[in-house]
């Protein structure tokens, strides 16, 4: 590990040669870029500096145990003990933060939410995981658009495609992907049953045009007339767009805005998103081959969680996690949840390559 922090640290000195040479504030990309890994980096050489200057202090410490006063073995004894618990702390940091990152962390991330099992009550929950998204996107200061929107007459959704644009908002969101069960009496349901319902967590990782080059030859445009909730006419005009990815079979429709050629560009939007996935999921299948861990593979015919308002609940069932602030949580206070997950997955990425 000691090798690898070095090397870190001879890159991150690297750049900041790099980055103050004059002739590069001009190169306004090629300057970003070299901010961007500095900044990635910056933690990592804060805390190996401090590790060293703690290592170094405990060697201090140690020449003062062969003092003859005693009042001064004492205080270094008593140093040692609070040093070397800070360098343990330090060093289990270290081990988090040079574990290989996510190529996606630092991404925008696309979520489609769909109702599942459950009919109308499945979509209204469908609605409610939306605002419930939004909320949280909102409490961490990222920007909320809504790409596709299929809603239903009662204020759910069949299906409802989001961006959440914002510092860490994939490396956050990205175990949300699977289904997610609720647990309740429906409003529709006059007896007071409680009834299970389901909805599907897609989550995706925006990709950008250098990633996800799309041959327009490879791809079919279909326009027709949007519609809303009940089959009433939302616009006149042709301006409902469905994009099909001939090689992939992949569809997207959009039809929210009045707009022919905003709705295109929302639709290449997800249909990116959709072959960058399917692109990185052949690539894990593959490391998986070799290699038991698939971490957050968002896979979505998982059950993940379970919504249990009868009880207040929350129990996320890939960590064994239960949470009894379902009011919150819905509220949009997802930090805990997003927490627990986050502190697991790295756990069991330190196990596999321990």
């Amino acid at each position: 590990m000691l090798d690898k922090l070095a090397e870190v640290e001879k890159r991150y000195e690297e750049l900041e040669r790099l980055m103050s040479d004059p002739q590069l504030l001009n190169q306004q990309r090629e300057y970003s870029k070299l901010a961007k890994e500095r900044a990635e980096l910056e933690e990592i050489v804060t805390r190996f500096r401090e590790w060293r200057k703690v290592e170094q202090e405990i060697q201090e410490n140690r020449q003062l145990l062969e003092e003859n006063d005693e009042a001064i073995r004492e205080l270094a004894k008593e140093e040692v003990g609070v040093l070397r618990q800070r360098k343990e702390d330090l060093e289990n940091r270290l081990k988090f933060l040079i574990l290989p990152k996510d190529p996606n962390d630092s991404k925008n991330v696309i979520i489609e939410i769909r109702a599942g099992t459950g009919g109308d009550e499945a979509a209204l929950f469908g609605g409610e995981l939306y605002r419930m998204y939004t909320r949280y996107a909102e409490s961490r200061g990222w920007r909320v658009e809504i790409l596709s929107s299929n809603p239903t007459g009662l204020g759910g959704f069949k299906e409802i495609i989001m961006m959440i644009e914002g510092k860490g908002a994939y490396s956050r969101l990205k175990f949300e992907g699977g289904v997610h069960r609720v647990q309740r009496v429906p409003v529709t349901e006059g007896s007071g049953r409680i009834h299970t319902s389901a909805v599907t967590v897609a989550v995706l990782a925006e990709a950008d045009e250098v990633e996800i080059d799309i041959d327009p030859k490879d791809i079919r445009v279909d326009v027709f007339r949007s519609s809303g909730p009940g089959g009433q006419s939302v616009n006149t005009t042709d301006s409902a767009v469905r994009i099909t990815h001939i090689p992939t079979g992949i569809v997207v429709s959009c039809q929210d805005e009045k707009s022919q050629h905003k709705n295109r560009a929302k639709g290449m939007k997800i249909m990116r998103a959709r072959l960058l996935e399917k692109k990185q999921e052949e690539q894990r299948s593959e490391i998986a081959a070799t290699r038991k861990l698939m971490v957050g593979s968002g896979d979505r015919s998982e059950r993940i969680r379970t919504y249990n308002f009868p009880q207040g609940r929350l129990t996320d069932h890939r960590i064994n996690f239960t949470l009894y602030k379902l009011d919150r949580v819905m509220e949009g206070e997802l930090d805990e949840v997003v927490e627990a997950l986050i502190t697991h997955y790295q756990a069991e990425a330190l196990k596999a390559t321990g």
